[in-house]
């Protein structure tokens, strides 16, 4: 159950693949494959034809930690359960029985063997969820590691362990048929040959072994330089090529007939490769990896080697550093320690993109077919800024990376990397890398793309054209402080540069900077961490070293706010896009929400892992964060756009309560469903005081266009007028009975009623002048505003014009209604449509009002008691724009 008011966890974004190895399932009513891969708790399942995410399973309570599959169920292992879920999303079965978490699975037929961590072995039954044969191992003798299956041996699986030897047993009968003394060396994977009765068998030590499983015969024997061999596979479609994959990241392909190697792809993940599967009849190669990727390959090279067909990948280290970039919130822009730059789409991840990996010399890094060699590749970005403004005329982003004072740009646009380094004269030596001296600290970008103003640790802040890179001008007669600049913003029409320092000078600079001095400068007596500022509102939030957050007004150069409440270092603030929340994220691993005007907290929740970096969408409806250890990222719903939530101050110094990281699925349960009802509502007064003007809060719409509701409906009148219907035919009525009979005495009866008599004081009174006329007596006109508040402009409209006489009414409820008006101006509530109903009333009786002594006479009362609100009402309006005025140009 979450603990946050404002949030609620919405899903995780990012993650493709973990160290579990990838399964392949091969659907017939599809004519297609489609690959699962492990996210954690749940497991996603992908279209080969376009890599597309089908769906995304329900969590699991516990992290996955094995997978199998076959053609009818996905079967996952999660603690000491085995799940088996049907079309990737429908839990089918559950099997409990172990007493210890699942490490080992293998469907088999009608059945699933599966063995977990203290080696024992169940076969279950699939459908009856029932356990067929039972078996223990001793861990010293014989640890299992890998089940595997041989073709066309019947009821037979083949036990590999971590001792070297192999069990071959027949589970029909419960009995242990041979045993193969193995290779000195731990089995870690083994895989099915074309040829019947071959299996390649792969070793810790880094050995292969194509052996005959019928004759105990050593085939052919391959060794791997790159030490213990993760996964194995042979192609199916009648070429004789085994590949291996290592615990580095590189893939080898062997040629069985020369018994040779045939080629190798150096690098085809950055961690170890632990699912590879070769399709079945086509030269495609799946393989999956924890570097967070999921890579396909086709054999189509001149030396039948494979080329990298299709990827889906995340980021293979913690993300950083992430910000929405576009206005509606649906992407994130992403830069995390492999010192590569992402897009995340929000909506879809067929949008996902990559905008590539830092590099010194990306034209050297493009020969290399993509693959960037160590000494080209940049330290991590730290820091980034971008701007949509000017995206597709030139490069829009700008990232300062881990202890170089050069400066990168990158092209939203066109999805890579820029060709400008921007680096000042002053730091430039012929390394082109950077002294080791200085380092770029914090950066930022102005509202219409064209600068970039970077600050170091030498106290220096340049400003620099981003189309062209070319340096303009430096800040201060030297420098702009004498010790390292920590932040740096400009305010949204480029007026105004501000610019912290570690000492916690705060300095604000006319931004074309023609002279040395700086327009005003604060001290906040302590280090300042880094800067967020709200282009908006002209807000500036500064993280301190002493894990307090000041605010500061850009406009008047005013500290106008200080929030205390974090027992660690700041590590990322947001601004909510209404400039009323600033959220804040710390070591401590809370998260909180601010309220600005009041300088409150209101609502804050814990996380297992310290949050890094967090940022609130455009739009409002989404809260992006990333998290130490976590390759992905997670978003948060806001809920106070879909509910009535009401955050009301809370102790700083109170515990954050800890919440669930969102998933990839986010499971519901019945304990959760009344989390959309708050335990306190605040409900204002109708009226705080009687000596206040209040007005009623309903919609402008029920009584804004009162005056003007005949011509809207001339404006909504049709075109064309009405046709008239054609003659229905004549048909005469009927006596009930069973004899047919006209019945022409109704006829009659129907000709007399159309002679109407009425006495002279005749009053036809709709409801609502009944209930006039029931305030004679009683002189409560509360339940005729209540009435009036429901009704809608037309039905309003109707009413007050039927209150002459001619329509129906009389000057008594006329009186009546002017009496109501009355009682609301003295009330001094419903102001607004008190005023609007007096305007009506005017507008359709007037002659009426003119000619009658008593209508004259209280209209000249009531037209009083409004010029009296009125005066009181600009008086306290003009006396609030006075004070604001005051304010804004101290």
């Amino acid at each position: 159950m979450s603990s946050s008011k404002a949030f609620a966890p919405c899903r995780a974004l990012g993650f493709v693949s973990n160290h579990i190895p990838l399964q392949v399932r091969y659907i017939r009513s599809r004519q297609e494959n489609l690959i699962v891969t492990c996210v954690g708790k749940s497991f996603h399942t992908y279209g080969i034809s376009h890599f597309s995410l089908l769906s995304v399973n329900g969590l699991h309570p516990q992290d996955i930690e094995c997978m199998a599959a076959d053609s009818y169920h996905v079967y996952t292992g999660a603690g000491p359960n085995i799940y088996a879920w049907r079309r990737g999303t429908e839990l089918k079965h559950t099997y409990k029985g172990h007493e210890h978490n699942v490490k080992l699975l293998l469907p088999f037929g009608i059945h699933l063997i599966s063995v977990d961590e203290e080696n024992n072995l169940k076969v279950w039954d699939i459908k009856e969820e029932s356990v067929y044969l039972e078996l223990s191992f001793e861990k010293e003798n014989f640890s299992i590691t890998t089940l595997f299956h041989p073709n066309t041996y019947v009821n037979k699986i083949l036990l590999g362990s971590e001792q070297g030897e192999l069990h071959l047993w027949n589970i029909n009968k419960s009995r242990l048929i041979y045993v193969f003394r193995g290779w000195d060396s731990p089995v870690t994977c083994i895989a099915q040959a074309p040829a019947v009765n071959v299996a390649a068998i792969g070793l810790k030590n880094g050995d292969i072994v194509v052996h005959n499983l019928e004759c105990d015969m050593t085939i052919m024997k391959f060794t791997q330089e790159w030490g213990s061999v993760s996964s194995i596979s042979f192609r199916w479609d009648d070429k004789p090529i085994m590949a291996s994959a290592s615990e580095s990241g590189h893939i080898v392909l062997w040629d069985l007939e020369k018994r040779r190697v045939a080629s190798q792809v150096l690098k085809a993940h950055e961690a170890s490769v632990t699912g590879m599967v070769c399709l079945q009849s086509e030269p495609l190669m799946l393989t999956s990896s924890p570097d967070n990727r999921l890579k396909l390959w086709i054999f189509d090279m001149p030396d039948d080697g494979p080329r990298l067909l299709r990827i889906r990948e995340g980021h293979s280290a913690p993300p950083s550093y992430i910000r929405f970039h576009d206005p509606h919130g649906h992407n994130i822009l992403s830069a995390a320690s492999d010192s590569t730059l992402r897009i995340f789409n929000t909506r879809t991840e067929q949008f996902n993109k990559s905008l590539g990996k830092a590099s010194y010399n990306r034209k050297a890094s493009k020969k290399k077919k993509g693959t960037v060699e160590d000494t080209l590749i940049m330290p991590p970005i730290v820091q980034f800024t971008s701007e949509t403004t000017r995206e597709k005329d030139w490069d829009n982003i700008a990232s300062i990376h881990l202890g170089l004072s050069m400066v990168t740009t990158w092209s939203y646009n066109n999805l890579k990397m820029g060709e400008l380094k921007l680096l000042p004269e002053r730091f430039y030596k012929k390394n082109y890398k950077g002294t080791i001296d200085s380092v770029a600290t914090c950066l930022c970008m102005t509202r219409c793309g064209n600068f970039v103003l970077i600050g170091y640790n030498t106290g220096h802040v340049d400003r620099f054209n981003i189309q062209s890179g070319i340096w303009q001008e430096h800040y201060g007669e030297k420098y702009a402080h004498e010790c390292p600049v920590r932040g740096v913003a400009v305010d949204q029409l480029n007026q105004v540069t501000v610019t912290g320092s570690m000492r916690g000078e705060v300095s604000f600079w006319r931004f074309k900077c023609k002279g040395s001095q700086p327009l005003k400068t604060l001290d906040l007596e302590d280090s300042i961490n880094f800067f967020r500022i709200n282009h908006e509102s002209s807000l500036l939030a500064i993280a301190m070293e002493d894990f307090s957050i000041c605010i500061i007004d850009v406009d008047i150069k005013r500290l106008i706010r200080k929030l205390e409440g974090h027992i660690g270092k700041i590590t990322d603030a947001t601004f909510s896009p209404d400039s009323r929340w600033l959220i804040t994220s710390s070591m401590d691993s809370s998260i909180k929400i601010w309220d600005i005007p009041s300088s409150t907290l209101v609502d804050q929740f814990a996380t297992h892992s310290p949050c890094v970096s967090l940022d609130m969408s455009p739009t409002g409806e989404t809260l992006a964060t990333s998290h130490i250890d976590y390759l992905g990222m997670f978003l948060w719903s806001n809920r106070t756009l879909y509910s009535r939530i009401t955050l009301t101050a809370i102790d700083p110094t109170q515990k954050a309560q800890l919440v669930t990281l969102p998933e990839c699925a986010q499971e519901v349960t019945q304990e959760e469903a009344p989390i959309e009802e708050d335990d306190f509502e605040f409900k204002s007064k109708d009226q705080i005081s009687q000596d206040l003007i209040t007005l009623s809060g309903l919609s402008t719409s029920l009584w804004l266009n009162l005056l003007d509701i005949e011509l809207i409906k001339q404006r909504n009148k049709p075109i064309q007028p009405p046709k008239t219907p054609k003659a229905a035919p004549f048909f005469l009525p009927t006596v009930a009975g069973l004899e047919l009979k006209f019945d022409v005495a109704t006829q009659k009866e129907e000709q007399v009623k159309t002679k109407l008599i009425c006495p002279k004081n005749f009053q036809n009174y709709t409801e609502f002048g009944h209930l006039l006329q029931k305030t004679v007596k009683s002189n409560d006109f509360s339940p005729i505003v209540e009435k009036l508040k429901s009704y809608g402009p037309t039905k309003i409209d109707f009413e007050i014009r039927s209150l002459d006489g001619d329509s129906g009414g009389s000057v008594d409820i006329m009186v009546q209604f002017l009496k109501t008006i009355e009682w609301m101006f003295n009330s001094k509530a419903n102001y607004e449509l008190a005023s609007a109903y007096f305007a009506v009333f005017i507008k359709c009786h007037t002659e009426i009002i003119a000619n009658d002594s008593r209508l004259s006479e209280l209209f000249k009362i009531v037209e009083k008691k409004q010029t009296e609100c009125w005066d009181a009402l600009q008086d306290s309006l003009l006396s609030i724009l006075a004070h604001f005025d005051f304010l804004h140009s101290v």
